[in-house]
């Protein structure tokens, strides 16, 4: 089955097509490993070694990555699902093969090594520009530049030794003889000097934009330089922006990228609930769900620093959310936002790094019910026989006494309607 190059283009007629990433997981323990078993039609869609997607996979999830060209073997170690991989694989699609101008794939890498520079030029659009080469996966590529690359180490070096063939068949001097026709400028050979020479008005443009894209990757690089504070304060200026011009409902991938660019993946989900929630938070969870996975999805620390959000935006809405804290962490729980262990890890330390103790106390206290129920939930899954009592809680909304408590009822009574809220039924 195939699959959209950039599956952000619903098109079904899109004619970029690549296979749909099939993973196999082999060997048990230490010794696990999944296999990308059609990594080399993957990579001959994309245009790139089958080891650069390999090497992204390995970059992305901190893992080794292995190598059997003869067998068309490319490994991860590990075990991943095939889905996740597929999605890690956008991530290297966006970066390193579509053009940045037209978002079209059929793009080539130029690789300089005097300059330890990556270029990237698109056959459909005509654009030329260099690659923020900070991933860690442009490390790879800069020693192990693709074959077929016109402008690769392979090449140059094949020029230059077509040329001390000529000075030593010349007696140390380049002649004029038809010798010298392979090395009069080349289909494809797109190294810095070449684009210099070209004087058409096309050209001329072309190289300013590359000294444009060139400047603004220098200024983001300079952006890793500065403070943990101040590459916050950039992130939620980004965020911000987005969310005043009206477009963060379909920005979350550019969020992600952003947070990753300024290296505060982490800390998104405080960032994000300071500026998408308010009293209106239960909407807001389901709004923006899509967004915040994309950070806590597997990511403990992110979740963390997502109750950390949160417990600050009760603090601004004390009135409103205090009362309903088992409610709104429950929510947080099945949108998959918070994982149950960092809940109940949360639960035992009382905290005073976002708000006051003595807010953190009540926090933690309105939340006691929720948490008793998720425990006895976790007893439950464990083979324990607590299913009656947990059948038999509810929580219970009072708007005269606002707030929110846990109370035992006969199961009869549960289908009446004297009860405003079941904690199962939200």
């Amino acid at each position: 089955m195939s699959v959209n190059v950039n599956r952000s283009v619903s098109d079904q007629f899109y004619r970029y097509k690549m296979p749909r990433l099939i993973a196999k997981v082999e060997g048990k323990g230490n010794g696990i490993k999944t296999v990308i078993v059609n990594m080399v039609d993957i990579a001959k869609a994309l245009n790139r070694p089958p080891t650069y997607p390999t090497k992204f996979f390995g970059c992305e999830l901190g893992a080794q990555t292995q190598f059997d060209t003869k067998n068309d073997r490319y490994i991860v170690n590990g075990s991943h699902e095939a889905n996740k991989l597929q999605d890690m694989l956008d991530g290297f699609i966006r970066r390193f093969v579509l053009c940045s101008e037209c978002d079209n794939p059929e793009t080539d890498l130029h690789i300089n090594p005097k300059k330890q520079t990556i270029a990237i030029s698109c056959k459909a659009c005509g654009y030329r520009g260099m690659l923020d080469t900070r991933h860690k996966l442009c490390t790879f590529v800069l020693k192990n530049p693709p074959e077929s690359d016109t402008g690769s180490v392979k090449k140059e070096k094949e020029k230059k030794n077509r040329k001390k063939d000529r000075e030593s068949s010349n007696g140390g001097e380049t002649g004029n003889n038809e010798i010298n026709a392979p090395d009069v400028v080349q289909d494809g050979d797109d190294d810095d000097d070449d684009w210099a020479e070209e004087t058409t008005e096309e050209a001329q443009r072309r190289r300013m934009e590359e000294i444009s894209n060139h400047a603004k990757n220098l200024t983001l690089s300079d952006d890793l330089d500065k403070t943990l504070e101040e590459r916050v304060n950039l992130f939620y200026s980004f965020v911000k922006q987005k969310k005043d011009s009206g477009t963060i409902g379909s920005a979350d991938k550019e969020i992600l990228a952003e947070a990753e660019r300024l290296d505060v993946k982490a800390m998104g989900p405080l960032i994000l609930s300071e500026l998408l929630f308010d009293e209106n938070i239960r909407d807001q969870i389901k709004m923006y769900k899509r967004h915040f996975l994309r950070f806590c999805h597997d990511n403990k620390k992110a979740q963390k620093y997502l109750l950390g959000g949160f417990e600050c935006v009760v603090k601004l809405h004390q009135a409103q959310l205090l009362p309903r804290i088992p409610i709104l962490l429950k929510d947080m729980y099945d949108a998959d936002l918070l994982a149950e262990d960092v809940i109940l890890a949360w639960a035992e330390k009382v905290s005073k790094k976002y708000i006051s103790k003595e807010l953190a106390k009540e926090i933690h206290a309105k939340a006691a019910p929720f948490i008793k129920w998720l425990k006895e939930a976790e007893e439950e899954s464990e083979g324990s026989e607590q299913e009656e009592d947990v059948e038999n809680v509810e929580v219970v909304y009072s708007s005269s006494a606002r707030e929110l408590k846990m109370e035992t009822v006969k199961p009869e009574e549960l289908d009446k309607e004297d009860y405003d809220i079941d904690i199962d039924a939200i």
